[in-house]
């Protein structure tokens, strides 16, 4: 595997690369990022929908979510939480703070636009009928529960999702070998999934999921007990925004830290 200090010199010329992408080329392998994350959370609701067990459903999650990060990297997809660590690059001087806002700016939009492509196929399609609509009503709660967490808290939230998601993508970035690439992407995702952290594009999803459930099966949800009046597309941006201010806190500062900590010698 590389050392720490060759990832830094390796990371600082892919993401300068990262960053002079053509828009083109970033918004089609953001969409795929997107898509993959968003299959993830697919796998994980439908898995644990019948859990009634906390703590175990987290577990079962953790397990099954962190296989989409693994698809984004070794596909070269691109994916805005990531993509944060183009920080190592703009401290080596290799990228520019304008090349490092483009990505992301564009990466975001993509990540958006595949995750809710996938939630339309995945509620229109008929897939949330599983268990009598018992994953329905779970997609919706989970989706209601994010709209509900305050402000300053999606941000820490964010911000402890964001180090280790970026963590996962330096120890994947640092194998040599399929599985180890796989191994290294899988324990920091699988931690945050577990610890119940708040990652931006994956409520890409999740949220977007249980506002278009609402209209097949929002009496189901209602008679569940599923507090239904948070569950708005204001609500959803008050989410989405504070989740991301914090996603970029962590992730801008974990590639910083790395940087400091790692980077040559002059």
């Amino acid at each position: 595997m590389l050392s720490p200090a060759k990832f830094v010199n390796f990371y600082a010329l892919t993401g300068a690369k990262k960053s002079s992408n053509s828009g083109g080329k970033l918004c089609l392998s953001a969409l795929l990022a997107g898509f993959f994350i968003a299959a993830g959370a697919v796998v994980a609701n439908t898995a644990g929908h019948m859990l009634t067990n906390a703590g175990l459903s987290r577990v079962v999650c953790g397990l099954l979510f962190p296989f989409g990060l693994i698809m984004v990297i070794v596909t070269g997809a691109e994916l805005f939480t990531g993509n944060c660590l183009i920080t190592i690059s703009l401290l080596e001087k290799k990228a520019a703070l304008a090349g490092m806002i483009r990505n992301l700016v564009i990466v975001y939009a993509g990540n958006l636009a595949g995750a809710v492509l996938l939630a339309l196929a995945v509620v229109y399609c008929g897939q949330l009928d599983l268990s009598g609509g018992a994953l329905a009503v779970h997609t919706i709660r989970t989706a209601a529960g994010k709209c509900t967490i305050p402000f300053g808290k999606a941000v820490v939230l964010g911000n402890l999702c964001n180090i280790l998601v970026c963590a996962g993508v330096m120890c994947s970035l640092c194998g040599k070998s399929l599985p180890g690439r796989a191994i290294g992407a899988f324990v920091p995702v699988s931690f945050f999934v577990i610890g119940g952290f708040e990652h931006c594009v994956a409520n890409m999803y999740y949220i977007p999921a249980g506002l278009l459930a609402l209209r097949e099966y929002g009496q189901l949800a209602q008679e569940a007990g599923v507090e239904l009046s948070m569950l708005t597309v204001s609500n959803f941006l008050g989410n989405l925004i504070p989740v991301t201010i914090g996603n970029i806190i962590g992730g801008c500062g974990f590639g910083a830290l790395i940087w400091a900590v790692h980077k040559p010698s002059k």
